[in-house]
Order: structure tokens, then sequence, then C-alpha cells
């Protein structure tokens, strides 16, 4: 652990952010709003470090046509704040939009619209944000009594190591493509997050077939989307079921995106939980948008019918195995009824299977150590969002993300993180900030 010398008088931030996607960034304006408003008392100084060069927020499956699944007033601020000059609606008014999309009649965006929003919404806070700047590690600094009063956090950038001190840290680094165990990324195997960098790199290429694995909302999308982008290609998607399952998305089911939702999830025992993530993971999990299920249906059908069937759905099947060679892929789809084997030599495989959620405790090195567990070995996280910690850590380290075990399932969605961010600042008021106006330094340079 780094040890406080006497004399030492380092810069300390309130919060250190690790990552900028929307979570960190809806973070960043709530601070940002809370410092200028005029009754705050308590100040909260803050910055933000993202690896990548600028915002971006699944830039691969930014699909001209794909649409937000959840309602445009579930953005970054609204449920929080409804009179916030970072809405939707303000960015839309900013745009010459407002009208357009008011006759619209719509409460869902354009997927690529909604990451416009969240790059005017990111840049309206870009002074709390570095970008190309790496988290790399998180020490722990004890102060006399030997307690853990503050966090170092090591940031690499081009011009080497940088450490910063925080009292507390949000860690909001998003989730990673998951792929099937075995299976390997490669120049013909693709992860649905990177379809469109991909795509781009086939120009030129006439690809004669394509193979996508998944049932869900992104394996229906690239579906749609390869159909119509390689007109003299076969789409051939695989899944076990008879057919991609509807969304559930009716009102009452909506209600486990509600803010109270999360409460009483979080009071619910165990079994309950599990009970209830049965329940309701149709409204997230490996189901589809019904008007998009009806479209890939129709087509299929027409197809059929005119004799020129380019869209293939290989049902109640399962790929077997890949085998990526230089100029095409195997893939083995097994019948789940008969047990039939089927070798499909494809141009380009793509797995849209999902993703996994970082380990929140992989950047924390020694802190790590002082993170409480429950009996199932997952991270103990409070209902402020904040993992619980033994005793001599009296920093907060809150996850945005990560949190599905303890407040449900709307912890790595965008439904409730107006609301999510607001609680952590709350928290942090409450556990007593002492922000200091200074400009953020680094403690030292590492490298």
């Amino acid at each position: 652990m780094s040890q406080v010398q006497p004399g030492d008088a380092p810069q300390v931030l309130d919060l250190i952010g690790i990552g900028f996607g929307p979570s960190n960034v809806a973070m960043a304006i709530a601070i940002s709003e809370h410092n200028t408003d005029a009754a705050a008392q308590q100040p909260v100084s803050a910055h933000f470090f993202e690896q990548q060069p600028r915002f971006g927020w699944h830039r691969g499956m930014l699909i001209d046509d794909a649409t937000m699944q959840v309602s445009f007033l579930k953005d970054l601020v609204t449920l929080r704040n409804p009179t916030s000059e970072f809405s939707f609606l303000c960015y839309l008014k900013s745009r010459g939009r407002l009208v357009d999309f008011i006759n619209h009649k719509n409460l869902f965006p354009l997927r690529v619209e909604f990451h416009d929003y969240f790059e005017w919404a990111a840049a309206k806070v870009g002074d709390m944000v570095s970008y190309r700047q790496e988290v790399v590690g998180v020490t722990p600094v004890l102060n006399d009594g030997g307690a853990v009063e503050y966090l170092d956090v090591t940031v690499r950038s081009d011009e080497g190591l940088t450490v910063h001190r925080a009292r507390n840290v949000v860690i909001g680094t998003g989730l990673r493509p998951l792929m099937p165990e075995g299976v390997e990324r490669g120049d013909r195997v693709w992860h649905n997050s990177e379809l469109l960098a991909k795509v781009e790199g086939l120009e030129g290429a006439s690809p004669s077939r394509f193979v996508v694995v998944g049932a869900g909302q992104s394996a229906a999308e690239n579906v749609a989307y390869l159909h119509r982008r390689f007109p003299e290609a076969e789409v051939c998607a695989v899944f076990s079921r008879y057919g991609y399952s509807p969304a559930d998305d009716s009102s009452f089911a909506n209600r486990i995106f509600d803010p109270g939702a999360v409460d009483e999830y979080f009071a619910a025992p165990g079994d309950v939980k599990r009970r209830l993530m049965d329940y309701h993971g149709n409204t997230n999990y490996s189901v589809v948008d019904i008007d998009l299920i009806d479209d890939l249906y129709r087509q299929m059908y027409q197809e059929k019918v005119l004799g020129t069937e380019r869209l293939r759905f290989l049902n109640v099947s399962r790929l077997a195995a890949v085998e990526e060679k230089p100029d095409t892929v195997h893939a083995t789809v097994t019948n789940l009824v008969t047990g039939e084997e089927a070798v499909l030599d494809a141009d380009i495989v793509v797995f849209a299977t999902g993703y996994s959620p970082v380990d929140p405790l992989g950047l924390l090195g020694e802190a790590a150590g002082s993170c409480l567990r429950d009996e199932e070995g997952r991270v103990r996280v409070e209902r402020d969002y904040r993992i619980a910690t033994e005793a001599g850590l009296s920093c907060g380290i809150y996850l945005q993300g990560g949190t599905e075990h303890t407040h449900g399932i709307t912890s790595a969605l965008l439904s409730n993180t107006a609301i999510r961010v607001g609680e952590i600042l709350d928290s942090l008021l409450a556990r007593g900030v002492k922000a200091t106006s200074d400009e953020a330094r680094p403690l030292a340079d590492a490298s």
C-alpha cells in the first residue's frame, strides 16, 4: 500500500471515474449540475478517464435503421431532473429537429441518433474527462491511523504513467463481448460488436454466405442488415429455438425497470430475486422486437414465393464447431432434434452471443482484498451501489454495472441510469466530500 508521508499535500479529488460511457457521462452531468446549483453547499471535485480516443458506445452496431429499445425519456437526466439542459429534448432543439421528432410520434429514436445525443452530452462536460487515458491500477493509501482513506489511481497515456488521488472511485467500464467457449475471433469469425467496422473491411469483396449465431435483438438486426447490405449473399440464422421470441415490453412488465423496482429487488430474498429474473428475463434477454420478427418472416416468405431464397433460418439447431480457413469458414450445424450435422462453407460467421460484465475488482489490486463477497462469491454491493468493504477502508468504490445480482435487471441497461447516478451523488454527499476548487494534478510521474 502507498503510505502518506509527513508533509505530503497531494491534490485529492472527491471522485475519479473509470471509463466514460453513458453511465459515467450521466455521473459527470449530475456532478456538474450539482456544482452549478447556487444552493449546493458541498461542491464535488471529479475527473474521468477513458481509454478510447473519443466518446463511443457500441459503434459497431449503429446500423442506420436500428432503433433504441428504451423510451427517449430514459435519457441521461430526465428521470432525475426533467428540467435539465442535458436532456434528449434539449439535444433535439439544438439540432433543429424538435418539431420533426414530435411529428414522428415515436418514443424510440434511431440508435445512431441517440449515440449522437450521448456525444453531444459528453462534449458539454468535456472538461471533466481525459481521453486516451487507461486506468491500469488502483492502490490503497494508508493514513496515520493505518486506515485506507484515499485511493491512488494509476493512469497510462502516450506520455507515460501518472497517479491521481481520490476519496472515491466509480467504475463504469461497460461490458466485454462474449464468445462461446473455445471460439476465437478472427478475420472471418466476428462478434457482432464489431459488425460495421468489419463490413467496411469487405469493401470490394462479394461474399456469398454469412452465418449469424444467436437469438436476440442484435442477432436479428445483424441478419436483417447483412441481407440488405449484400443483395447477392445468402444469410443463414442459427438458433436453438423454433423462432425468435418477442420482447415483452408491455406496460405492466416494464415495471421491472422502474426505479422503485430496484428497492424491491434489493430487499428481496435470494430465491425471490431468482424468480423475478426468471419471470422477466424476456423483457431484455434473447428476445427481439416483434416488428423486426414480422419483417424477417415476411421477407423469408416472399423469397419462398419468388423462388429466390437468400434468407435461411436454421432453427432448433446449434453451431457445434467453427473452423476458420484463409478463404472460408467451415461451420458445423447440428439439428437438436435429429442430431444430424450439416457443414456450411461461409465467408463470415457472426456471433451475436452477448456480453459479460467486466470484473469490477480486476483493477483494484490490493484494495480488492478489502472488498466483501457473498456466499456465492459475488461482490457484495450496498443499496447506494457502493461495494461493501472491510471497516479499515473508508473510501467509496461505486459500481455502474455488474450489480444485477443485487439491484436487478437494470444494472447494465439505460433505463435507470439517471436515477442511479443521482443516488451515487447523494451517497457521496451524505458520506461527506471535502472538495477543493484547485485543478486536479497528477501525484507523481510513474514512468
